[in-house]
């Protein structure tokens, strides 16, 4: 991703959780699978500081989710996971048909090298 040497924090949480802050800062409700919080606004190639933000998964939300789609719990939370660093490298699946479909190639992608670096260990 061109990205060395970066931070993020990871949440693993619950519903009630995740909904409390989906509420606060996305005034949205109920439960969602990820939240992504960047730590600066602006376009990726600007980024100043080391640490990139925040990622906050629900658990309860993805465990629901690795059902419906019949994949592992922790595949699922890759996935989750992968979204979240592309919402704060400003990847937006919601903007346009083009960017939802360049958005899931680069999340399957690195997944792909998430496992890969996993079966390393």
């Amino acid at each position: 991703m061109g990205f060395l040497d970066r931070e993020l924090s990871v949440l693993l949480t619950d519903d009630r959780r995740i909904s409390e802050l989906n509420k606060r800062y996305l005034g949205r409700e109920g439960p969602t699978n990820v939240i992504a919080f960047p730590m600066e606004e602006g376009e990726p190639a600007g980024l100043k500081s080391m640490i990139m933000g925040d990622i906050v998964i629900s658990v309860e939300t993805a465990l629901e989710e690795s059902k419906m789609v019949n994949e592992p719990l922790e595949r699922t939370v890759s996935r989750l996971l992968a979204h979240g660093i592309l919402h704060l490298l400003h990847y937006d699946h919601e903007t346009s048909a083009r960017d939802a479909a360049r958005m899931r190639r680069e999340e399957r992608r690195l997944v792909e090298l998430m496992e890969g670096s996993a079966s390393r260990f």
